[in-house]
């Protein structure tokens, strides 16, 4: 699977946006998602977000545009519950 993310300078300064693009980075990773090309915009909200609210935030755009699995949508939800 190919990714980008972008995130801006609206997001914060250069450390900011390389914890969130980090983060985004991990939770994606665990979520064993099938081949396909991926592209995910952050914004400004996800700077101040910890790591279970954009786990759950991930998961639900991801549900939306039916790119999930029913058994990577349960695995992660259990993980995000744990994780809050």
């Amino acid at each position: 699977m190919r990714v980008g993310i972008v995130v801006s300078k609206k997001v914060g300064k250069a450390v900011v946006r390389n914890r969130v693009r980090r983060r985004i980075r991990e939770i994606l990773r665990r979520m064993h998602l099938p081949a396909a090309d991926l592209m995910v915009i952050a914004r400004p909200e996800a700077a101040t977000a910890d790591y279970a609210t954009l786990a759950r935030d991930l998961l639900r755009a991801l549900d939306k545009s039916g790119m999930l699995t029913s058994a990577s949508r349960n695995n992660e939800s259990a993980r995000a519950k744990r994780k809050a």
